[in-house]
């Protein structure tokens, strides 16, 4: 379960309607760390045609989701993979996967502010 803003958000839900999309081959949601909402929910999709994998397919899958379920249990943004890390009985493992993004975020809160500029 995703808790975005107080809100309890299913995954599987969305990850079901993704997988309605034609241009999608396999999909996994998950939630992401988020500084005002604690999570944020975040697609990442294996799309049928890797070379379509880009800021168009993003825009087009979060708008598909958006016209079908309430906006709060849409993607907030969309990773493309060629391969989900699975568990040899096919089960996607979402933990690898929120601890990908989880570091990620920690790598990015702590690196260097850069060069102050004296004005």
């Amino acid at each position: 379960m995703i808790v975005s803003g107080g809100v309890n958000i299913y995954p599987q839900e969305v990850e079901d309607l993704l997988l309605c999309h034609p241009k999608v081959l396999d999909a996994a949601v998950i939630g992401v760390p988020h500084e005002e909402f604690g999570e944020a929910v975040k697609a990442v999709v294996h799309p049928l045609d890797m070379n379509l994998a880009g800021p168009a397919l993003e825009a087009e899958l979060i708008d598909f989701c958006r016209s079908r379920i309430a906006n709060f249990k849409c993607p907030r943004s969309v990773d493309f993979s060629a391969d989900l890390p699975r568990h040899e009985t096919g089960k996607i493992y979402k933990r690898l996967l929120k601890q990908r993004y989880a570091e990620a975020h920690a790598a990015a809160r702590h690196a260097p502010a850069g060069i102050p500029t004296n004005r």
